[in-house]
């Protein structure tokens, strides 16, 4: 890849932009990020993924979201990265291990079609049901089940880690308007020492359920890997669903399988939007 080139791609309407940290001119840090995340003062996306080494796996990612702050992982993002490792021609075989700030990761580019869109698989690792390791502050061991006491409303919540944190609410119906008005305000709410990925959940039947993301550091988000398996792995957890589940989301549809120690492989579709180079008029603002 060229000096400040970028790629950019989606996961089921969820964009990510690739760059190579080797590659860049510049700092990445809360200004250029934002910027460059902005819609309409930089390329728009709802984070940047960053190519870096790693001494533990064959690639290395970092993931950033809008607002400058750092993911621990990302499913969409992962399989975004995978594509491009793959389709760069960075490794010649279809599976391989990525390491993420939330673990590393093993993937397999499942197959191609329509032009270059991808199906990747990814295996997420084991979700974590355990309070303290999510983080949550509560007196419980696990967080299930559990009244959130908002100023005009109580919820009832349910979270899980998948390598970043997950508040889960079950609805009997999806309310665009409601996580967009509570989204905000569960994300950063004290119960959640790093914040939290917040998704209303409605259980469609033991195979399927549809979900909305409110998404740490992005706001509302089309869709979400990571939110697919913290809902599967929660729903499993209540005994509400079985091993293998579709998610479904505004952006599109993701399949989760998960085993009885609820180790996580997800699998969907990923697509190159577009490619070019940063201007240097872009990133001028960023070393000023």
């Amino acid at each position: 890849m060229n000096r400040d080139l970028f790629i950019k791609s989606h996961g089921l309407g969820n964009d990510y932009i690739i760059l190579v940290e080797t590659n860049i001119s510049f700092s990445l840090n809360e200004k250029s990020i934002s910027k460059i995340c902005d819609y309409h003062y930089g390329v728009g996306s709802d984070g940047i993924l960053l190519h870096v080494s790693s001494n533990n796996a064959e690639f290395g990612l970092r993931i950033f979201n809008p607002d400058g702050s750092e993911a621990e992982k990302s499913g969409n993002g992962l399989r975004i990265f995978c594509k491009y490792v793959y389709d760069e021609g960075l490794t010649s075989s279809r599976n391989f291990t990525v390491e993420t700030p939330g673990g590393i990761v093993h993937a397999h580019v499942v197959e191609e079609h329509y032009g270059k869109a991808r199906v990747v698989s990814i295996d997420m690792g084991k979700a974590i049901f355990n309070s303290s390791l999510i983080p949550v502050k509560n007196n419980n061991i696990e967080c299930l089940r559990e009244k959130l006491l908002l100023d005009d409303k109580t919820f009832e919540i349910n979270c899980v880690s998948v390598g970043n944190p997950h508040c889960i609410i079950l609805t009997d119906e999806l309310d665009e308007a409601e996580i967009m008005e509570y989204g905000t305000i569960i994300e950063n709410h004290v119960m959640f020492p790093n914040r939290i990925n917040v998704q209303f959940v409605k259980v469609i039947d033991r195979k399927n359920a549809a979900i909305l993301i409110w998404e740490r550091g992005a706001g509302y988000t089309l869709a979400s890997g990571s939110s697919s398996c913290a809902v599967a792995s929660m729903l499993k957890k209540l005994g509400l669903v079985d091993n293998d589940v579709s998610i479904k989301m505004p952006g599109g549809e993701l399949c989760i399988l998960l085993d009885d120690d609820y180790n996580i492989r997800m699998t969907g579709e990923v697509r190159e939007i577009a490619r070019g180079h940063l201007s240097k008029e872009l990133t001028e603002e960023f070393i000023h």
